[in-house]
């Protein structure tokens, strides 16, 4: 055993285990065991870490319980908790360290009900937690979110000694912030004498966990002049903080931050930034920020995807980021396939739509609810309301957007009596309907003439399920009696209704009143959407083409001037078409 320590102490892992391992079964000293353990530990050697199990075991040496504790945070720390148990239950004794570090394991690795049963088991062992040990369960409740047994285990500490202990203090803190008692939470964090990073760190994620954006930024801000140096959860949090609305300026500062400080390789912050930039407006900075990336994972392209699907024209880009994902296996998830998805309906891309279909069929035999209502989504828009009804039939579990979705896409494709027959099956199933549910039957009723069954529609919404009408709504409704020529029916809604009319609502009267020659109204309604939109050409084209239809020419020449004096011209028509001899394939053939 000399050989294998001298190269130990050289540093040579391997051949210290390699002399050590070909020596016979003799006594070993089991400092040299917790020395090398330790080694494999830090460096995370999971192969020679299993070598120097085998070897305590040949030599007798398992019921020592500061090597199976050693070997118990070494499992933990690769996340093979079934191993670190395994070595926990074969424990004749176990001292405080050896139930903490099970503890400790579970709750890092996101066994959170098993830390706390482990926990339980200590308490009824006759065991006195520490300061780590309470740490820990707290670490458990706070992931599960489980506020009230987070106060149990606080009454438990405050009956001890370790309440004024920064490290338990820090916990406690976590655990009030993101179960939403910021101000317990705040209260802990003012009484705390000499706040470390852990504790300011805490305090900001939760701020910015709880909505409070700017108090989180304020904070960070004072931390930074307490003269603490962040770490990448400091930057982590703050950049949760900006996505909801301070500014792209501050983003980009926080960025510049983050560089100088060192961390610009850090993929768990770059994937952040991305995510910021990205939902702050700025797709390209996010694009640009990944393209730099040394190594890139999952969490980063979910975050560009998703920016990319939020824009109108991006579609290309978050393809060819798919198809690098594919490629490099990367690995493929349900959000990012939803969001494909999503990209695939406003861009009606039905060829690439299938494909990714496929690949989610490929990826789990059956899919998830939201997986289920962006199929159905996708098929509507796209024009195929068979597929998508039959994406909806093969559910297993449906939400009220599965049957919204559906009766959306009816409603686009002209089947006002289907639409509503979806929904009285909804409520035979006892779904409750939304406000966007009864916005997609009155859209579908006004759109195939159904006018007494849309009033019908509108009339439970208010009186049977208490939902208030938004302008939308009324919209709809106004657009179902100007369709069927009901045009004083239509402007009788507008006037008594209690919100004011918008844009959408006059451009629907307008219309109707060019179809049906109605001037009067139509100038009504022209005048109203002028005011609202004056920029919009298309409201004096329309307003133009009624006085025209009446005759009353010096109107119209009125109405072109106008146009003229204000350097307005009419928007062009377009169509969207996609090539039938080029075609988007996932993964191209060889």
């Amino acid at each position: 055993m000399n050989v294998a320590r001298i190269k130990f102490r050289a540093g040579e892992l391997k051949q210290a285990l390699k002399f050590m391992v070909s020596e016979p079964v003799t006594l070993v000293d089991p400092s040299m065991y917790m020395s090398l353990l330790q080694f494999c530990v830090d460096t995370k050697a999971e192969k020679q870490a299993h070598s120097i199990h085998s070897h305590i075991i040949s030599n007798g040496c398992e019921c020592n319980v500061n090597l199976s504790t050693k070997l118990i945070i070494f499992y933990a720390k690769v996340g093979d908790v079934v191993s670190a148990r395994k070595v926990f239950d074969r424990m004749s004794e176990r001292n405080v360290v050896s139930w903490t570090a099970m503890i400790s394991g579970y709750s890092q690795n996101g066994y959170d009900e098993n830390a706390l049963l482990v926990f339980l088991a200590m308490r009824r062992a006759g065991v006195r937690a520490n300061q780590f040990t309470y740490g820990s369960a707290l670490r458990a409740c706070t992931g599960m979110r489980w506020l009230q047994g987070g106060m149990m285990i606080q009454g438990g500490i405050q009956k001890g000694r370790f309440m004024e202990n920064l490290f338990v203090k820090s916990a406690l803190l976590d655990l009030h912030a993101k179960c939403g008692t910021i101000e317990d939470a705040c209260f802990l964090f003012e009484t705390m004498q000499g706040k470390d990073l852990v504790s300011w760190n805490a305090m900001i994620g939760g701020l910015a966990m709880q909505g409070f954006n700017d108090d989180s930024f304020q904070l960070f801000r004072s931390m930074m002049r307490e003269g603490l140096i962040p770490d990448c959860f400091t930057l982590g949090s703050v950049l949760r903080a900006l996505i909801g609305g301070i500014g792209l300026m501050k983003v980009s500062q926080i960025h510049g931050l983050s560089v100088k400080l060192g961390f610009g390789s850090s993929n768990m912050l770059t994937g952040s930034l991305i995510d910021v930039y990205a939902k702050c407006g700025s797709v390209r900075s996010a694009y640009q920020l990944y393209k730099n990336m040394i190594k890139k994972d999952i969490i980063s392209c979910t975050a560009l995807i998703t920016g990319f699907a939020r824009e109108d024209n991006c579609s290309t880009e978050a393809l060819d980021l798919f198809k690098e994902m594919i490629i490099k296996k990367l690995g493929i998830d349900d959000v990012i396939l939803c969001f494909m998805l999503n990209i695939c309906a406003n861009t009606a891309s039905l060829s690439l739509g299938r494909q990714i279909h496929a690949l989610s069929l490929k990826y789990q035999s059956s899919y998830d609810v939201a997986m289920g209502n962006a199929l159905i989504d996708m098929y509507a828009k796209s024009g195929e309301i068979e597929d998508a009804s039959r994406a909806f039939d093969e559910m297993g579990k449906k939400n009220v957007i599965s049957w919204t979705s559906l009766i959306a896409g009816y409603g686009k494709h002209g089947y006002g009596c289907k639409a509503i027959a979806l929904y009285e099956k909804m409520e035979h199933e006892g779904l409750v309907p939304n406000d966007v549910t009864f916005l997609s039957l009155l859209f579908a009723c006004s759109h195939t003439g159904l006018t007494g069954e849309g009033w019908e529609l509108f009339n439970n919404m208010i009186s049977k399920y208490k939902i208030l009408p938004r302008a939308e709504h009324f919209s709809c409704l106004v657009d179902l009696f100007a369709r069927r020529g009901q045009l004083e029916s239509a402007y009788t809604m507008i006037s008594e209704m209690n919100i004011k009319p918008t844009a959408s609502l006059w451009s629907s009267v307008l219309g109707a009143c060019s179809v049906y020659g109605n001037t009067s109204l139509g100038q009504v309604a022209a005048m109203n959407l002028l005011n609202l939109e004056p920029e919009k050409s298309v409201n004096y084209v329309v307003l133009s083409s009624i006085y025209a239809a009446a005759g009353e020419w010096d109107n119209v020449w009125k109405t072109r001037k106008l146009m003229e004096e204000k350097s307005l011209r009419k928007s062009p028509g377009y169509s969207f078409l996609q090539s039938t001899k080029k075609k988007n394939f996932l993964l191209e053939p060889c």
